[in-house]
């Protein structure tokens, strides 16, 4: 008993000595932050990382295409993110004659920075709590359907009414699972043209063996720049426009850090899940991750044995491969993290002080006494639906004739009140699609894919769904998968965009007359149609009760610990995170200091390696030590360092920012053992990696002699060795 007793207060001492971590909403720094955070080494204020009143660090802080974070660092609007941030951008405009994801580019002036249709950047203008108006009118009586309902003509409400300028959107997003909503007004310029990029042997350095590691020697970075109207207000592309005038650019520091310097970092985290309960995370680490990591291993290395050997194919399938590799070892990390950390018994310990607390007040224990066993329940009846979910959604996205197939059948579906002209206009959208799709697509390569992780579906044994047209045509090839491949493939119009334009040709009813005829359009419409009509339901019935029962338990811990601050899961709006420069230890006898150096590239380098490969020049500047001013005390060129700062995807391209303010790193990644912070955030080994800001200056400025580049940027030193 007293083992126990020790056991749960150790766990809940544990959560609380750590309140630094999280994910903060900027405008509200002052108010729960700022005295932790100067005791942690911060030097200016709250109001200098976030105002309405006056220009702030907030106001260099882009979101870059919704799925990167890029931050300003020039009064001309040059903005600096990951190279894997920008890697599609620089891919899109890499040919075998031109190849810059191989060479590297450099705009020596404006007219040479490379245009980018559908890539923008979103400044962050205003954030407000609006949940009273949001809420107005909401009890727990309601059902989802009805609550929500409730919550969107309340949000149209607000959104109309919202005084704003012209040029500006209104967003209102939900926080702490609905207990909370937070108004946005946002400002969107479309017009971002590339300005430069190192060669991906820099940019990429490490690939996939390095992906979530350290140490690592990784240049991961990338240059645009935003274009305004004259007016310097928001414009569609077009050559008469003229680079931005920030509010406010980010100054770089050259005089780097140590451990324990207090460390921030600034953008747009993607999505958290602290707050699950036991049962979630375990079912995430011991059985939804194992079906994901083996589809897309699968996947992977069929890729990889086409890549190897063709040049052309590389190009097309590298942004593509990186991708998918990208989660497939992040999970991998995820699991294995969430096990070493004992996080479901850290859940277990936290759920059973919350119900000795509950059980020891009246009002709490009337209210919340079900809930943690209504969700375990919840979790445990839609796990084999889960499954089913994951299945499907991995193979029909990592296989891109499956993927083509229900563009095709959406296409059909949508369409089936359309008069002619209609039926043609929708067509000539979605062959434009297709003509963009098929530039990037091998069809023996998709067919290897099809035969490697298909078998992962089993439909024939599964008790969900049974796509007797899918079954047919296995049996029909001996129910063996390879079989199946060649048979689909070898005749399918999706197998080349020639091929699909000839069945597209024609009136909806011809369409759909030869894709009647069309085995693969056959045998993924029926397995789709099977998942669409009894699994899909039955998520969204399980989803809509864990959500309602997990606002509730959200709720429920705010109120019950009240010694403990809670910050809102990343959903891809504005955040701050704080920590310090520090090295970890992430097992026994492995001890990782935290920065690494350009010594460490040239240890790892490898000549002709795909992944460790280096440009000559980078090479000779090494051996001639010809470093410039981008040294640290010990002589040498920093090329990254880490910190114990929280972060997930989509902070990718944030600026690391010292107490001062000042640039002196690039986020972009995690350390491999921590990946599970999106579900467990553990101090002793959750670390988020940053490429040094004096390599990147390094890289710009001896290895490209983009002095240009230079000359717009501000340097600092605001401390001294």
């Amino acid at each position: 008993m007293k083992k126990i007793i020790l056991s749960s207060l150790f766990t809940f001492v544990y959560l609380l000595s750590y309140c630094g971590e999280g994910m903060w909403l900027p405008f509200l720094l002052g108010k729960l932050n700022e005295q932790d955070m100067k005791s942690k080494g911060l030097k200016i204020s709250a109001e200098d990382i976030y105002s309405t009143n006056k220009n702030s660090l907030k106001d260099a802080i882009v979101s870059l295409g919704g799925f990167c974070t890029a931050e300003v660092i020039s009064n001309q609007g040059l903005i600096l993110t990951n190279h894997h941030c920008g890697f599609d951008a620089i891919q899109n405009h890499s040919t075998v004659a031109n190849n810059y994801l191989k060479e590297g580019f450099w705009a020596k002036n404006n007219a040479e920075e490379k245009t980018n249709p559908g890539l923008f950047a979103t400044f962050i203008i205003k954030m407000e709590d609006v949940s009273e108006q949001i809420l107005t009118g909401v009890n727990q009586n309601l059902t989802e359907k009805e609550r929500q309902s409730i919550i969107s003509k309340n949000i149209s409400s607000i959104s109309g009414s919202y005084k704003k300028e012209p040029e500006q959107d209104i967003k209102v997003v939900p926080f702490y699972d609905g207990n909370q909503y937070i108004l946005f007004v946002t400002e969107t310029y479309s017009d971002v043209r590339l300005v430069g990029a190192p060669p991906s042997s820099i940019g990429k350095f490490g690939s996939d063996t390095d992906n979530w590691v350290w140490p690592r020697h990784t240049g991961d970075f990338s240059l645009f720049r935003i274009y305004a109207g004259k007016n310097n207000k928001p414009a569609k592309y077009s050559p008469d426009n003229v680079p931005y005038v920030p509010k406010q650019s980010l100054k770089i520091s050259l005089d780097g850090v140590e451990d324990g310097d207090f460390t921030m970092v600034y953008g747009f985290p993607g999505r958290t899940q602290e707050y699950l309960p036991s049962v979630a995370v375990n079912q995430v680490a011991n059985v939804l991750n194992p079906i994901k990591i083996q589809i897309r291993e699968n996947t992977l290395e069929s890729m990889n044995v086409f890549m190897r050997v063709n040049e052309q194919i590389e190009i097309q399938y590298a942004s593509k491969y990186a991708s998918i590799a990208n989660y497939w070892k992040k999970w991998i990390g995820e699991s294995q993290g969430i096990r070493q950390t004992n996080a479901v018994e850290k859940k277990q310990n936290y759920e059973k002080e919350f119900t000795n607390r509950i059980q020891n007040n009246p009002t709490w224990n009337s209210n919340y006494s079900t809930l943690l066993t209504q969700l375990n329940d919840s979790y445990k009846a839609a796990e084999p639906y889960y499954i089913l979910r994951d299945q499907f959604s991995q193979i029909f996205t990592n296989n891109e004739m499956l993927t083509m197939t229900l563009q095709i059948d959406r296409l059909i579906k949508n369409s089936e009140n359309d008069d002619e002209k209609t039926w043609q206009a929708k067509l000539q959208k979605q062959k434009d699609a297709i003509t963009d799709f098929y530039k990037e697509y091998n069809a023996d390569l998709d067919r290897t894919i099809f035969a490697r992780i298909m078998p992962l579906l089993s439909i024939k044994d599964s008790k969900l769904i049974k796509p007797s047209k899918s079954i047919s045509l296995l049996s029909d090839n001996k129910n063996n998968y390879e079989l199946l491949s060649n048979s689909l493939y070898g005749k399918t119009a999706f197998k080349s965009k020639e091929s699909l334009f000839d069945l597209l040709d024609g009136s909806r009813e011809k369409v759909i007359k030869k894709l009647k005829k069309d085995k693969a359009y056959i045998f993924a419409t029926d397995i789709s149609s099977e998942y669409y009509s009894k699994v899909d339901p039955k998520i969204k019935e399980y989803q809509e009760q864990i959500n309602k029962l997990q606002r509730s338990y959200i709720k429920a811990q705010m109120e019950v610990f009240t010694d403990k601050k809670f910050f809102p899961d990343a959903n891809s709006t504005l955040r701050l995170t704080y920590g310090n420069v520090a090295p970890y230890n992430p097992k026994d006898a492995v001890n990782f200091t935290s920065k690494t150096y350009l010594d460490g590239v040239m240890e790892k380098y490898k000549p002709g390696d795909y992944e460790f490969d280096l440009p000559k020049k980078l090479i000779d500047l090494y051996k001639n030590k010809d470093y410039g001013i981008y040294t640290d005390k010990t002589g040498k060129v920093p090329v990254c360092f880490i910190g114990s700062n929280h972060t997930t995807g989509g902070n990718s391209g944030s600026p690391a920012l010292d107490a001062n303010g000042n640039l002196i790193g690039l986020n972009f990644d995690r350390v491999w053992e921590g990946t599970m912070s999106d579900i467990n955030y553990d101090p002793s080994i959750c670390r988020n990696i940053m490429v040094d800001a004096r390599y990147i200056l390094f890289i710009i400025d001896k290895y490209a002699n983009a002095t240009n580049i230079i000359k717009e940027l501000e340097i600092v030193h605001p401390k001294k060795y």
